[in-house]
């Protein structure tokens, strides 16, 4: 165990990433806080994946609590992989923990975590409350983020129309209205590439016109 801990911290990635995968090849409880911990800190994409995959090894009765609280810490990192790791575990249980906040997060990362984990998390019946949440982010930050955005909505499939539609016609903000409009096409189209669909919205809100609009 002491050996494992080590390798957590080490300061070679590769090493980290060998006691990450070791620790959710023979899961212990003992090691959930450190697993947390290191996640909140971890400076490389795959050894974060990696540590995520260890934690959904173990007991969702002992992790989830845990990870309950990061959602509410103060570092972003700490709120983002918590998200993450909430929906890659996939119990709703965690629901009521997507709050509006979280939605709305003034880092783009911990927000595009919350809205994953909310499109995973969110229970029968609730997903048209969940649009009205998200659609309130259209048009925010740069095109990754919009992507994200975009692809969780989706995800809730013909309930967002209403809220796609009203953003389209009646925003007085072209970004938000090119957003709406791009996400619409994207849940007729899903070929049609998001890169594509802003561009042609754009072209569309620049015209003056986002009704009556056809794939």
């Amino acid at each position: 165990m002491v050996r494992a801990l080590r390798g957590l911290e080490d300061g070679d990635s590769s090493v980290r990433l060998r006691a990450a995968l070791a620790v959710g090849t023979t899961p212990d409880e003992r090691f959930i806080g450190k697993l947390i911990e290191r996640s909140a800190i971890e400076p490389e994409f795959y050894v974060r994946d990696m540590l995520t995959w260890a934690l959904t090894r173990h007991p969702v009765s002992v992790t989830m609590p845990r990870l309950l609280q990061e959602v509410h810490s103060d570092r972003v990192q700490a709120r983002s992989q918590a998200l993450h790791t909430l929906s890659k575990i996939g119990d709703n249980r965690a629901w009521p923990a997507i709050t509006r906040a979280l939605l709305s997060d003034a880092d783009d990362e911990v927000a595009r975590s919350a809205w994953r984990a909310a499109v995973v998390l969110v229970p029968e019946g609730e997903a048209p409350e969940l649009a009205v949440m998200l659609s309130t982010q259209l048009g925010r930050g740069a095109r990754e983020t919009q992507l994200s955005l975009s692809r969780a909505l989706i995800a809730l499939g013909e309930v967002i129309m209403p809220m796609l539609r009203s953003a389209a016609e009646q925003d007085r903000d072209p970004r938000v209205r090119a957003h709406a409009l791009a996400t619409e096409r994207l849940l007729r189209d899903p070929d049609a590439g998001f890169k594509f669909a802003i561009g042609e919205a754009k072209r569309v809100v620049a015209l003056g016109s986002t009704t009556g609009q056809e794939g």
